[in-house]
């Protein structure tokens, strides 16, 4: 007899999105109000770096907490401008897939969901901090994931992690 699940289906794989929330935020503005004035008389463009980071823990019963780092620094000059960090995370259910199926959902699926909400919260953070709004590019978290992968296919058998 075949093993069913509560919902009737047989050893079927499931994915399920149980929450996502902000697990933290932090947004600082060192410089201000001296910078508003700088970024209006200065020819200098404001330059703006993305650090991504993704980590996952196993919380047992096939539930994994998935946070997705993002930090974005804007400077002007050798100024910091603002620093906006936030970890958007996610409890997702993963059962029934194969070792390579669950590490890609955990390393590339999860964090692909979770970054629009990340994107928000960021740019939220940047508009109420007194500057023009800005809007992340979307991010292909399969090649980072496959990159990630080709790079650890010779280090041992750990599970990628996303980190730029």
């Amino acid at each position: 007899m075949a093993d069913v699940t509560a919902n009737g289906q047989a050893g079927q794989p499931q994915l399920v999105l149980q929450k996502i929330y902000v697990k933290d935020v932090s947004y600082e503005a060192p410089n201000a109000p001296q910078i508003f004035q700088e970024i209006g008389e200065t020819d200098q463009q404001p330059q703006v770096q993305l650090n991504l980071g993704q980590k996952a823990t196993d919380l047992g019963n096939d539930l994994y907490e998935v946070v997705l780092s993002l930090t974005l620094t804007c400077t002007v000059g050798e100024r910091t401008a603002y620093l906006a960090e936030v970890q958007q995370a996610g409890v997702f259910g993963v059962a029934g897939f194969n070792e390579a199926d669950h590490a890609g959902i955990i390393g590339s699926y999860c964090p692909n969901l979770l970054f629009p909400y990340a994107r928000q919260v960021i740019s939220a953070l940047v508009m109420e901090g007194g500057f023009p709004p800005f809007l992340l590019q979307p991010i292909n978290f399969d090649a980072l994931y496959a990159e990630q992968a080709r790079r650890l296919a010779g280090g041992g058998d750990e599970t990628p992690v996303l980190n730029s």
